[in-house]
């Protein structure tokens, strides 16, 4: 006896749809333990009224007919979430006008709350324990047309950038703030304040410049915040037009969801992934610009669900029983696996690919689209593609964190020797505990403020330099970094090339065709197609046999470029003049057409369309040579010849290209012959096994390849009228497989690929960059290394290095052989290892076995050669290999690229520089700095990082100078007097020191230059000394931290021993000898005056003349204007400045940096 093991499982299915049975539309499958029990009980009893014998024809009994929900509650809330069936768009329409109104009962204040606390709260608490408890799980789902799923939750269609709402705002940012040791030291300062025993003075001397810092910091993060709520709210509140049973109705992108028909126009974003259902073009196709989604500039061709297509107007895909079944959310662009399924009629299935759908975020560019929404919110691609890059610190930042540090042992140990001196008698604690509140102004609160606006207008001066128009600074926080390149890791196609790609040559095995003899390959197409004594002839004219095979090879090859392909010819004209000439295109024969399609091709521009700048130059150049592809739509292309005749062939299937095929494929019938053509273009590496066999393909390729040319291999099959229908059945069943349908479609495809004839092979150049070879020379010689990583092949990246000057000309070369194990890697290190002063040259497969087996002996042995160039490497390779430079020589690394490959390597560097180009923006968007052009790139490192560094380094070891100056002089006044922990000015001469007595000159620093741009271009070589990091280390540090115990203590003890009656003279006489001695030591460090600095001189010093004018109390008026003042005064600043400046004249005479002898 069989048992048979039955899960118990509640099967809910829609509404009645057009009388559609239940065994012809799809269930959804609940299981029973994902229902509680008052949902179980509302549904079974829904079933009871529902599913009957007498009701349900078909079945026995109610217990084995499937619980069918007819009807929808009254009080059924959509929002709250769907808890049978799917319902349909206008009970869910009624919904949404009940949600409305009870809306308008709550009042918008009550509202708004619900948004800022609720959604915005308690929604992220919601999704963050989801996640931990592993409830959020993305699965396949099937989509019914126009109906949404009462089983599957779906997020909502909205796009949040915003870091912080009305409740986290406040928290999240004092975290941010705190979280570094600068900031926390001084609120753990300023709280103690609040205790009686250790408080100095008055609370707003500490916590008045703590409130302005983090104050500016949180109107900084609240105005960002802001904005990119606003850009949310724009997006999110776009119109879109969805398609109902009661009509069209316009709805904002953030209430679409998932089985919404949408309507999208010409240049409108797709606001959802979608499926591509309709299309207003009459060939069932409409173009995509996809460059904010893959960074590619080309349109993309999309294709539509053919049985949709047929129907006669957009409302009757409401009047059909249909559903999409969508692979579960994927972060994968360029795949998808779904089948369309329609159940009224014969149950049809159509599978669907990449092909039938639009992603969110790219731009309709031809007609109008029609789509079913299969993801919504976080599902999407767009979303799921979107990471948030690790936020990058420059090294400049790191080693101001360390002195900080250092700064704050100095203030304990102070503190320290102060209380040991004074003896621990009593609560030496508590002296010990103001004490350091006393030196706290050891560590400068404004250091890290300085430093961030002074990143801010090294930022401003790039964008805004006239030498480098189009720069962006996307990364505000590490201009410095561009001073201290140790390396520099480029792509080759579109960043040391122009990416513009011009046809050069054509082989055909015997003979060979270049730019000096393109003429004869027209005169070869002219004669193939010459009409004979019939006007409608189209024979190839028969000549002697010896031109005759040429001429006829030359054909046939010119025939593949014009036909293997995916270009479409684009017109700028009107929607209405396009509409008519197609329809005209369409009611003509091939040989009427002929004077038509010349008029309609001289009367507009157009524009060849691809997903590759390589095919738009092969059709570019067919159509040089008098054969030029006229028409082209979903089932046929038109060429014409040189003679005006129309050729047509059908397009039976197309094999696009991959970057794992690395080949693409199509099958033609010619309308006129019947023959069914199979073409074929690829890479030479995968082309040679699939042709037949020849002894010139793999020379010629090497030739090309070093003449800096990429080559593709062209070869076709002819196929019996059989051989297609069996190759047809084969491949549409391998399409209908949901799991693994990749594979099986390969695998036929494969089926074909074998003893093609070779046809010809292709070389196309791609053109150096203007000013490559200088740009490069001028990093060479600033000290900079540079390594080229391309994903072109061995010979092309060879050549490109050898013409871009990357390898010298007497600079020898060693090809890293092809390697597959840790034994050949051996072997292989050790050759390179006998090499002296060589480019290397590896692929990326034999770089991966040298990383996996000898990581460090392999990055040693690379970092000691002048230029590495890695090709065939993928771009998590590209980033890989960023990372190990960063790891094994801890330098910093710059990355310049202008792809969506190059993303990754740009993300990983220290600086990440992307050029907006051919390739799109994606390089660009995700960059820290955007350029136009790489001969920039020269500019932007040897000028503005070299400055950037230079005056942030000055800068901070100013300000840490201005800090420690005003504590020494706090540590010898304590001293004089026992010890005492009082403090030496009173709270608002401490705040003003800090601020506007100092703060304008001091920051007016990052205007300083110590060689024109001019000379630092010349000369290079100055770029070397940054990176060894002289301009801020623990030398100069320590050389400022004497000067300041200097500067202080000349200070101080100058003014107790010239003072004779008051001690408020003291405060007087020092202060004011302080400010002098900041101004003067401004003016000693500028190396090239700006007038922006004199100003912030004579204005802070007039600022500070107004105060002592103000603050009587604080200063005695009497004495301020005695000449005792002024003598005394100008002797102390006179004695802690003038020595500093003879020693800077001693230096710059005998022992000058190098910049001041070119300057000289």
């Amino acid at each position: 006896m069989t048992t048979t093991r039955s899960t118990t499982r509640l099967y809910v299915d829609s509404v009645d749809y057009l009388s559609t049975s239940a065994t012809e539309m799809p269930y959804e499958e609940v299981p029973l333990s994902n229902l509680k029990s008052n949902g179980y009980k509302k549904l079974r009893n829904k079933a009871n009224l529902r599913a009957s014998p007498e009701d349900e024809p078909g079945y026995g009994s109610t217990d084995d007919a499937p619980l069918m929900v007819d009807e929808v509650d009254d009080d059924f809330d959509d929002d709250r979430g769907l808890s049978e069936g799917y319902q349909s768009s206008d009970s869910g329409d009624k919904d949404r006008r009940k949600g409305k109104n009870k809306r308008k009962k709550e009042g918008c204040c009550k509202r708004c709350w619900k948004f800022c606390c609720c959604c915005g709260f308690l929604s992220s608490f919601r999704s963050c324990f989801d996640s931990l408890m592993g409830k959020i799980e993305m699965k396949p789902r099937t989509v019914v047309l126009g109906r949404e799923s009462a089983t599957q939750k779906f997020p909502r269609n909205v796009i949040c950038n915003q870091k912080y709402n009305i409740i986290t705002f406040i928290p999240l940012t004092l975290y941010n703030q705190f979280k570094f040791f600068l900031n926390l030291y001084f609120l753990m300062v300023a709280s103690t304040q609040f205790i009686p025993e250790l408080r100095i003075g008055y609370l707003y001397t500490y916590w008045a410049p703590l409130g302005f810092v983090v104050f500016v910091t949180m109107c900084r993060e609240a105005y960002d915040d802001f904005v990119r709520f606003r850009r949310d709210r724009e997006v999110n509140s776009q119109k879109y037009k969805k398609l109902t049973k009661k009509g069209v109705v316009t709805i904002p992108s953030s209430a679409i969801k998932v089985s919404d028909l949408i309507i999208v126009e010409k240049d409108q974003r797709v606001p959802a992934d979608m499926v591509f259902l309709r299309t207003s073009e009459k060939n069932g196709a409409c173009f995509l610009r996809t460059d904010q989604m893959d960074g590619e500039t080309d349109w993309k061709l999309r294709l539509t669900v053919e049985p949709c297509q047929r129907l006669p107007c957009d409302a009757d895909l409401l009047n059909i029983s249909a559903s999409v079944y969508a692979e579960k959310p994927q972060k994968d662009i360029h795949s998808f696996v779904g089948t369309f399924t329609r159940y009224d009629g014969e149950r049809n299935e159509t599978p669907l690919s990449i092909e039938n759908t639009m992603w969110a975020n790219t731009v309709i560019a031809s007609g109008t689209a029609v789509g079913l929404v299969i993801y919504t919110g976080s599902e999407t691609r767009s979303v799921m593609n979107t990471s948030n890059p690790a936020t990058k610190v420059g090294l400049i930042d790191k080693e101001v964190n360390n002195l900080t540090k250092l700064l704050f042992v100095a203030t304990v140990s102070l503190s320290f020797v102060m209380v040991s001196v004074k003896g621990y008698n009593g609560p030496w604690y508590r002296y010990f505990l103001r004490f350091i509140l006393l030196f706290s102004y050891i560590i400068p609160l404004s250091l890290r403020v300085s430093l961030d606006l002074g990143k801010v207008v090294y930022s401003w001066m790039m964008m805004h330099d006239k030498d480098i128009p189009g720069t962006v600074v996307r990364s505000s926080t590490i201009p410095e970094e561009l001073g201290r390149i140790g390396y520099l890791l480029s792509d080759k196609t579109g960043t040391l090339t122009e990416n513009e790609m011009v046809f050069k040559r054509l082989h055909l095995g015997t003979v060979s065709f270049g730019t000096d003899s393109m003429e004869e390959v027209t005169s070869h197409v002219k004669t193939s197609y010459a009409r004979s004594s019939g006007p409608t002839s189209k024979k190839p004219v028969q000549g002697a046999k010896v031109r005759r095979t040429v001429v006829t090879r030359t054909h046939e090859a010119v025939k593949a470029l014009a036909l293997c392909h995916n270009v479409t010819p684009v017109t700028d004209e009107t929607e209405n003049s396009r509409q008519s000439a197609r329809v005209r295109l369409d009611s003509v024969t091939s040989e009427d057409s002929d004077l038509d399609g010349g008029a309609a091709r001289d009367e507009t521009d157009v524009k060849y369309q691809a997903s590759s700048p390589d095919e738009v130059a092969l059709v570019t150049w067919t159509e040089s040579v008098g054969l030029t592809l006229v028409h082209r739509d979903l089932s046929s292309m038109h060429l014409k010849t040189p003679y005006g005749q129309i050729l047509v062939f059908n397009i039976l299937q197309i094999f696009p290209f991959t970057s794992e095929t690395k080949r693409m494929g199509i099958i033609l019938r010619d309308t006129a012959t019947g023959e069914i053509t199979f073409y074929m273009k690829g890479a030479d590496t995968v082309m040679s096994s699939i042709v037949q066999y020849n002894d010139w393909l793999e020379e010629e390729c090497g030739n090309m390849a070093r003449e800096g040319l990429r080559t593709l291999v062209v070869a076709k099959k002819v196929l019996t009228e059989e051989q297609y229908q069996d190759f047809e059945h084969r491949y549409n069943q391998a399409k209908l497989n949901i799991s693994d349908r990749a594979s099986k479609v390969m695998d036929v495809q494969r089926s074909l690929e074998h003893d093609l004839e070779l046809l010809c092979l292709t070389g196309v150049e791609d053109k150096l960059q203007v000013d490559v070879r200088p740009t490069l020379e001028m990093l060479r010689n600033a000290g900079v290394k540079i390594w080229m990583l391309t994903g072109d092949k061995l010979e092309t990246a060879t050549c490109i290095a050898q013409s871009s000057r990357l390898v010298a000309r007497n600079q020898t070369i060693y090809t890293f052989k092809q390697i597959s194990n840790r034994s050949e890697a051996h072997l292989e290190l050790n050759s390179l290892r006998r090499k002296n002063d060589c480019a290397l040259i590896i692929k990326g497969d034999s770089l991966e076995v040298c990383i996996h087996h000898y990581e460090q002996e392999f990055m040693e042995l690379a970092c000691q050669c002048p230029v590495v160039v890695c090709c065939r490497c993928s771009p998590q390779q590209k980033a890989d290999i960023v990372r190990l430079l960063k790891k094994h020589t801890g330098k910093r690394t710059c990355a310049i690229g202008d792809g969506g490959n190059d993303v990754s390597m740009i993300q990983a560097a220290d600086a990440g520089v992307g050029i907006e180009g051919k390739e799109g923006r994606q390089a660009s968007l995700a960059a820290d700095f955007s350029i136009s052009q790489f001969r920039y790139v020269g500019r932007l490192l040897v000028w503005h990082g070299r400055n950037s560094y230079k005056r942030s380094a000055a800068l901070s070891q100013f300000v840490i100078h201005r800090g420690l100056i005003i504590s020494v002089m706090q540590a010898v006044f304590s001293s004089v007097f026992y010890f005492a922990s009082v403090s030496l000015f009173s709270g608002y001469l401490m705040i003003g020191y800090g601020t506007v007595y100092t703060m304008f000159p001091v920051f007016s620093l990052v205007l300083d230059e110590d060689v024109p741009s001019d000379i630092a271009l010349i000369y290079p070589e100055l770029y070397k000394d940054l990176a060894k990091g002289r301009s801020l280390s623990y030398k100069t540090f320590f050389i400022w931290v004497l000067i300041s115990i200097y500067q202080g203590g000349i200070i101080m003890f100058g003014g107790i021993l010239l003072f004779d009656q008051e001690f408020i003279h003291v405060v007087t006489i020092t202060f004011t000898a302080l400010i002098l001695t900041e101004l003067l030591m401004v003016a000693l460090t500028i190396r090239t005056w700006h007038w922006l600095m004199l100003l912030a001189e004579v204005f802070s010093l007039a600022i500070y003349v107004g105060t002592l004018a103000i603050f009587r109390r604080t200063f005695d008026e009497k004495f301020l204007i005695s000449t005792e003042f002024l003598w005394k005064v100008v002797v102390i600043t006179l004695v802690s400045c003038l020595p500093l400046y003879i020693l800077k004249y001693l230096r710059r005479k005998y022992a000058p940096p190098s910049y001041s002898k070119l300057t000289n």
